[in-house]
């Protein structure tokens, strides 16, 4: 058991680390100003879109006290480097029939420097 929760922080580590090496923080807080309408990092508050604090690694609709589409609820996913990229991309390609009605970040250093300014902010 003791090994298995040292490996799971060890990825959260090397998934969180990926997205700031990728981007930058600073301009991720300009990119984020297309998020913020609908989501806080604050953790705990949710606004149109759950809280964004701590998304790295945590299980999709993990939440409390946000209603997720049933797409969302069943999708299994966990929110590691590459199905957070998926999903800002293109959240209804990503998942179909998904809550969130925004379109997508369409430029990858966008996507890169947002994921760098929420691991940032999640600490």
């Amino acid at each position: 058991m003791k090994k298995l929760v040292v490996m799971a922080a060890v990825t959260l580590a090397l998934g969180i680390g990926t997205a700031q090496a990728a981007g930058d923080a600073a301009k991720g807080k300009k990119a984020y100003k297309k998020c913020k309408a609908c989501h806080t990092l604050k953790a705990g508050k949710n606004r149109v879109g759950p809280s964004l604090h701590g998304v790295i690694g945590r299980k999709a609709a993990a939440v409390p006290k946000y209603k997720y589409s049933k797409a969302m609820k069943n999708s299994g996913l966990v929110w590691d480097d590459a199905n957070l990229r998926g999903y800002l991309k293109s959240p209804k390609k990503f998942l179909p029939k998904n809550k969130m009605a925004f379109r997508g970040l369409k430029k990858n250093k966008d996507i890169d420097n947002v994921l760098a300014y929420i691991a940032e902010q999640s600490k």
